[in-house]
């Protein structure tokens, strides 16, 4: 059977016909991560019902490739043509595309690892920049600079990861940036810790630059950077559809309050047309290509009902929320502080599920 690369996949999702996506995993499996749009029939059920595979360009998926393989046979036996996502959802994990915009002269771009939901930054002036939340495939961002004529002088992660492997010290190694984060998430080999109010120099003809806030409550050393009042990048302490969640240090309440304080004195004293730009993003949020995944801060204000909480609703609210933790996030948190290799197969299977950073807005 031909087979469909994941990033080839991504390139042709968003047009007028997009492949038809049919999902051979377990109804469970589907429902814990599954690609936007996707139709699961499952594999034991595919034979008695090929009729409800839509007609046109067909794409099988299933967790590595096997299944799938299997799928795109028994439709070929039914004289339906199927392409298998090669690596199946492994793959699809690390899928990404990126699009940029423009501050004065700050150029801005979003790396989006699509089927992970992972949003890092590379933001940049004159003939530097800073990379912000990479992803193990550090290739992506020095690929990025290099297009752009900019040094990566500067990596660092707005909190200390739980649900995917940081590139973080391997893209400072690679590139010999400056690997900088908080004392409060303890990780070896950081060059400069971060302090709240610290200024990150991006060599911008305007004199833009990043300022460095500190928003613990997702994790104790969670930081926020300010692109003067127009951009907050704000991390995991506050997405496009909820907050972070507070209760992964086991200290749900004690954190729900940071998260709380945060919000209120740090980043809702921003003005309205602010632009939020987290680190991650879920599947009930829609990426187009070429769009940037943020909204301003007034719509958040608007959309999101835990802002308008006062201080005790909102540690009650937060700190109780029973979300599934994400998948090996005590062994990928290891990795993180201490900034260990893992074999790619071992990255995979760790890496493998949605991000759960965020507290369950429909709750």
């Amino acid at each position: 059977m031909d087979k469909i690369d994941a990033e080839v996949l991504l390139s042709m999702m968003g047009h007028d016909h997009p492949p038809s996506i049919i999902d051979v995993r377990n109804p469970d499996e589907f429902e814990a991560w599954s690609i936007e749009g996707a139709i699961n029939i499952p594999l034991d059920e595919l034979e008695g019902r090929v009729d409800e595979v839509p007609d046109g360009v067909l794409v099988t998926v299933c967790a590595r490739g096997q299944r799938a393989q299997r799928a795109a046979q028994m439709l070929s036996d039914h004289q339906r043509d199927a392409l298998v996502l090669a690596g199946g959802m492994e793959a699809w994990g690390r899928a990404y595309d990126d699009v940029a915009f423009h501050i004065g002269a700050v150029v801005v771009v979003q790396v989006r690892r699509r089927g992970k939901g992972c949003l890092s930054y590379l933001v940049g002036g004159r003939d530097r920049c800073v990379v912000i939340d990479p992803s193990l495939d550090i290739e992506r961002y020095v690929a990025i600079a290099h297009a752009r004529h900019l040094e990566i002088t500067t990596v660092l992660d707005t909190h200390l990861h739980a649900d995917h492997l940081s590139g973080a010290q391997l893209l400072a190694e690679t590139t010999g940036a400056a690997l900088v984060a908080s004392p409060h998430d303890p990780r070896q080999l950081v060059t400069d810790p971060v302090i709240d109010g610290m200024t990150l120099d991006l060599g911008a003809s305007d004199g833009r630059n990043l300022t460095v806030i500190g928003t613990p409550g997702h994790t104790r050393g969670s930081v926020t950077l300010a692109l003067g009042e127009q951009v907050l990048f704000t991390g995991d302490t506050l997405f496009i559809e909820s907050v972070g969640r507070p209760d992964l240090a086991d200290k749900a309440v004690e954190f729900a309050a940071d998260l709380y304080r945060s919000l209120h004195e740090s980043i809702l004293r921003f003005p309205d047309d602010a632009l939020v730009l987290p680190a991650h993003v879920s599947s009930q949020v829609p990426i187009t290509a070429g769009a940037v995944v943020g909204v301003t801060l007034g719509e958040l204000r608007r959309s999101v009902a835990a802002l308008s909480m006062d201080e005790s609703s909102f540690v009650s609210w937060a700190s109780t929320q029973a979300a599934p933790r994400p998948p090996n996030y005590e062994r990928i948190v290891a990795l993180n502080m201490a900034g260990d290799r893992v074999a790619d197969d071992e990255r995979g299977e760790l890496e493998l599920g949605p991000n759960r950073c965020a507290v369950d807005s429909t709750d």
